[in-house]
């Protein structure tokens, strides 16, 4: 059972949830359930264990522990389907996977748990930290900074969201009409895919028709507001999806975008190789290197500007506003980190600033909700010697229990 193995790696350290996910790309399984049900034991983890580890003697090794978390998850997700199914299902794997004894085990635990599962009334926004946390399966004192920060019923609601299972959603550029798998939502572009309709938009993705990408990315690139003819720098640009966003609203121009090679560079390069081959209008010159690294001298030496009509800076972050995705997030994170992400974003925020013109674009992006990440970068960089020449003209700011969509933290500012 794959979603077993993808469990017990993530348990063990591994890796993160995407990592162990792409690790399994050549796998001739069909990974869609496998990955609905990895993604539903990390999104219930915490609620699921506090049921069930009582309930055993002593620490199962790594395979049950999946295995019983897998069930666990489906005990509290699929709410139309008898706790007795899901227990045999459970028991059935072990026998297969496991061993008979654990079978025992699995088949015992699971019936005790079930009612502790199903029957547990969710808590009020007026619960403490700890109440919520447990429920919600989120780190408590993660909820009690969200309390702080953004009050008890934004919390409950932000939670109630991280809980749900995440919508696929496709930015379609193509001249043609969209597939009917792909339905409207509130915003221009973006469209829903209909459950069980993956198959319907491969074509239009090999095509370069369509970009699977959330309507929060739509913020900062609007900021942006690429012009045509502009030449714009692109920091921290792949794999590619707000690039292109960027190149279709600017049509003629150029942009220049920089990443670290490996990888995501080269899904980058394949993006726009797709992308032009469907008639992009945008020249997009690729550059491998950190962000922090990048000198006016190495522009230059390619033959590039080395000041621009806009740059664009996209900068690692914590992640909560993109936990529905980034489903593990929540429990690599500690408090600490966020204090030493602004700091990291604060400098790459006055390296990115280096090459703006005078009277150019700045934009700073984040998939984050915390305002340590956001606004308060933002203020020391214009406090601070780098960004005395700059004024922050906007601000967006995407929060799901608002907006339906991913959370994120856009800001352009603009040379004086």
């Amino acid at each position: 059972m794959l979603a077993v193995a993808l469990v017990a790696g993530w348990r063990e350290g591994q890796g993160r949830a995407d990592h162990l996910l792409s690790d399994m790309a050549g796998c001739s399984v069909d990974r869609g359930p496998a990955q609905n049900l990895f993604y539903a034991t990390l999104r219930h983890w915490r609620r699921t264990d506090a049921a069930i580890r009582p309930l055993i003697e002593r620490a199962p090794r790594v395979r049950l522990q999946a295995l019983l978390a897998i069930a666990g998850a489906e005990l509290v997700e699929k709410t139309d389907a008898a706790t007795a199914a899901i227990v045999d299902n459970a028991v059935e794997q072990a026998k297969r996977l496991l061993s008979e004894p654990e079978a025992g085990l699995v088949n015992a635990v699971l019936r005790r748990a079930a009612p502790v599962l199903r029957e547990t009334p969710a808590p009020g926004a007026e619960a403490t930290a700890e109440e919520l946390g447990a429920y919600f399966s989120h780190p408590t004192w993660l909820v009690k900074r969200w309390q702080d920060e953004f009050g008890a019923e934004a919390t409950h609601r932000l939670l109630e969201w991280n809980q749900s299972t995440a919508h696929v959603h496709v930015r379609w550029r193509a001249a043609t009409p969209a597939p009917a798998a792909l339905e409207p939502t509130p915003w221009a572009g973006w469209y829903r895919l209909a459950h069980g309709r993956w198959a319907d938009i491969q074509e239009g993705l090999a095509a370069g028709h369509c970009y699977l990408q959330d309507p929060a990315t739509r913020l900062a690139v609007g900021l942006a507001a690429p012009a045509a003819g502009e030449n714009w720098l692109e920091l921290c640009a792949a794999p590619g999806g707000k690039t292109l966003q960027l190149a279709d609203l600017m049509g003629a121009g150029r942009i220049v975008a920089v990443d670290r090679t490996g990888g995501r560079m080269k899904r980058f390069e394949e993006n726009v190789a797709r992308w032009r081959a469907a008639g992009l209008a945008a020249e997009i010159v690729p550059v491998g290197g950190d962000a922090l690294d990048l000198t006016i001298d190495e522009l230059a030496k390619r033959g590039l500007p080395t000041r621009f009509d806009g740059v664009f800076i996209d900068v690692p972050c914590s992640n909560t506003g993109v936990i529905r995705h980034r489903i593990d997030a929540k429990w690599r994170l500690k408090p600490e980190e966020f204090a030493q992400l602004a700091e990291v974003q604060g400098r790459m925020l006055a390296s990115a600033a280096r090459f703006v013109r005078p009277g150019g674009k700045l934009v700073y992006s984040t998939c984050s909700l915390e305002a340590e990440e956001n606004a308060e970068v933002i203020e020391t960089f214009l406090g601070d010697e780098a960004g005395r020449e700059f004024s922050l003209e906007e601000s967006a700011l995407g929060r799901p229990w608002e907006h339906g969509h991913d959370g994120a933290g856009a800001f352009r500012l603009r040379r004086k």
